[in-house]
């Protein structure tokens, strides 16, 4: 339930980023909803308990490291490349890359969890295709969207450093509460302060945007609190699986919120997620 919490949690957070971005440069949001995070959790923080050491601290940093070069190549993946083929290809690595970790470091899931996790790949295959209403964006401002060589390593290293995000936070264990976490949202916020500087993106933001930012910095500390104790009473390989579902929620709300066609692909996938979901669950 917690892993599908953050499912969840990220979904959201995407479908609001996303929508904040049509109006800004992306990177401007986060800039604002990285340390509203950080700000929210170092709030909750005293109230949770832990307490603070130094190995949980520094996978909490790790991951907030990979986490914000993730965001950012990811960004700049989307800026040059085909959407039907990045997304996709980035959701499949932060799904499969944690399922093999966790096999590696003998995790030994049932054959029922087995089948669930290679539905869920699929499914996220599937939810992750773009809408018929992006299909017509292949080019765009007049340029050719392809999937060239740095595309594709910038979309490599993206689904690696989101799922080096995920290790990281499995790694913290038990005891420390939440403080791990104001440590990955601090490094995450020092990234892409540091990548808004140097590309000339770090100005201020107002009014709606603002709003959206903070909501997307809220949702984003409550994805990653519920995953990380979800790491704590779960294998690496099933909590990462389900959490990494998440491009269903975004689907899901641009459908109903914004009134975007889905095809009939995603509607497949959302369906094979359900289901996997509930074989794991069950396992």
């Amino acid at each position: 339930m917690l892993a599908l919490v953050a499912a969840v949690g990220y979904g959201v957070s995407d479908f609001v980023g996303g929508v904040a971005s049509r109006r800004v440069a992306a990177l401007r949001v986060v800039i604002v909803s990285y340390p509203f995070s950080l700000v929210v959790v170092l709030l909750i923080a005293p109230f949770v308990g832990g307490t603070v050491s130094l190995v949980p601290m520094l996978w909490g940093l790790a991951s907030g490291v990979a986490g914000g070069l993730a965001v950012w190549w990811f960004y700049l993946a989307l800026a040059s490349g085909p959407m039907a083929v990045v997304s996709p290809l980035t959701a499949v690595l932060v799904a499969g890359i944690p399922v093999l970790a966790g096999l590696l470091i003998g995790e030994r899931p049932g054959i029922l969890a087995f089948c669930g996790i290679a539905l869920a790949l699929v499914a996220v295959v599937l939810v992750s295709k773009e809408s018929p209403d992006e299909a017509t964006g292949e080019v765009a401002g007049g340029r050719d969207m392809r999937f060239t060589r740095t595309v594709a390593w910038l979309t490599v290293g993206s689904g690696i450093t989101f799922a080096m995000a995920f290790i990281c936070l499995h790694q913290i264990g038990e005891g420390s509460g939440l403080w791990p976490l104001a440590a990955s949202r601090a490094s995450a916020t020092a990234v892409v302060w540091s990548v808004a500087l140097a590309t000339g993106h770090f100005s201020a933001t107002h009014g709606s945007v603002l709003k959206l930012a903070a909501f997307v910095g809220v949702l984003d500390v409550v994805a990653n609190a519920a995953l990380l104790y979800a790491y704590q009473g779960g294998m690496l390989s099933l909590v990462s699986v389900i959490a990494s579902l998440y491009p269903a929620a975004t689907v899901l709300l641009a459908m109903v919120m914004l009134g975007e066609r889905v095809g009939r692909l995603q509607q497949i996938g959302m369906v094979i997620a359900l289901g996997a979901v509930g074989m794991i669950a069950v396992a």
